[in-house]
């Protein structure tokens, strides 16, 4: 498969598995509202927290989270159920990785599992005295499905740039059709 190539990287393009992260908590009752549900603003945190474990492992350096697209909330995760947090890099850009975490529960026994939350987190890669933006290495997918979100992570960063004002609608490529006013 390994189809996806870097514009100006000339660092070693990096498989996806060798940067693939896993954490693993279980909900306590600090964690739940009193639904007994785990708090949403608990979920995102260690959302973050895996996606820039992997998101360093990629790019071998410090990062900082520079968005978050979309979290969804598709199932609720209850009082004494496991979750498994898994952080995957999608794409490399110039100086920021794109990385898309998914969390799945089950009850204690290892029943029940359930897809439960997903999301996109883009970090930005800083120098060892954490101040300026550094290049990383490419992504090099090799399975379908990583090359499918791969090829996805250029429209999905197109949008980014298009809602936070630093690039004009009329400005996209990939995302002008979408735009009927153009």
């Amino acid at each position: 498969m390994a189809k996806a190539t870097s514009k100006t990287s000339n660092l070693t393009p990096k498989k996806v598995a060798d940067s693939k992260t896993v954490m693993t908590e279980l909900i306590m009752p600090n964690d739940t509202n009193p639904m007994s549900h785990l708090m949403g603003g608990y979920l995102m945190r260690w959302m973050d927290i895996v996606s820039a474990i992997c998101a360093g492992k990629h790019c071998e350096s410090h990062v900082v989270t520079a968005a978050v697209d979309h979290i969804s909330f598709q199932n609720p995760i209850y009082l004494g159920d496991v979750i498994t947090l898994e952080a995957s890099v999608t794409r490399a850009f110039n100086t920021s990785v794109e990385i898309y975490v998914e969390v799945f529960a089950n009850n204690i026994k290892g029943q029940q599992p359930r897809r439960c939350n997903h999301a996109y987190f883009t970090f930005v890669a800083l120098d060892d005295k954490k101040k300026n933006p550094v290049q990383v290495p490419p992504v090099l997918p090799l399975s379908n499905e990583e090359q499918q979100l791969f090829d996805s992570a250029a429209r999905r960063r197109e949008l980014r740039l298009i809602l936070s004002g630093r690039i004009k609608p009329k400005d996209a490529t990939l995302l002008r059709q979408f735009f009927t006013d153009l």
